[in-house]
């Protein structure tokens, strides 16, 4: 018996996708000659504790991806929800993305984003083949929070949005929430 993958539309399955919600990241490095690059990802998330690891995807042809694959480490910067010109800069086509854009270098050597929210600086793990993009999972090596914003720059059905105005503090922890975080079954994903 032989089965065939349907034919799913490009735009039907881009609209669908964008009705889950995501926070915005900025994925940064330095290039070969030391000049700091990076772009705008949506495709970004928490995969293991134990040991620390993240996932991102960018797309085969990103020159960012190239110069991270080279460099073997890169940062991803949370955006806050002021930092929506930022986000517009590095999802450009802009060839200098840093410029005009306030930035300092870590202490292990990778281009932090001011005001991020959070950052986590990463070495590369391992990569896989994920049909038009590569999976890319990295080893947290050194994070931080922000203390300057408190609310994240989010994407939901193609545009900007945000948390309700004025729920801007994190809701008080609840057991519940701290076995769901703390246990792990077969079909939890933490």
């Amino acid at each position: 018996m032989t089965t065939t993958d349907p034919v799913i539309d490009p735009r039907a399955f881009r609209n669908v996708l964008g009705s889950f919600c995501t926070g915005i990241t900025v994925i940064t490095t330095f290039d070969e000659d030391a000049a700091p690059i990076g772009f705008a990802c949506q495709s970004f998330a928490a995969l293991s504790l134990d040991p620390p690891l993240i996932l991102f995807c960018p797309t085969k042809e990103s020159r960012s991806w190239a110069a991270i694959e080279k460099n073997g480490s890169f940062c991803v910067n949370v955006l806050a929800e002021e930092q929506q010109p930022v986000c517009a800069r590095f999802g450009s086509r802009e060839p200098d993305k840093f410029g005009g854009i306030d930035w300092h270098t870590s202490e292990l050597n990778l281009p932090i984003l001011d005001g991020a929210l959070a950052t986590l600086q990463c070495t590369v793990a391992n990569v896989v083949d994920g049909g038009d993009h590569y999976i890319v999972i990295g080893r947290v090596q050194a994070l931080s929070e922000s203390t300057g914003s408190d609310r994240p720059l989010l994407f939901y059905r193609g545009q900007y949005t945000a948390i309700e105005p004025k729920k801007s503090t994190p809701a008080p922890w609840r057991a519940d929430l701290e076995h769901f975080l703390t246990t792990t079954t077969l079909d939890t994903w933490l």
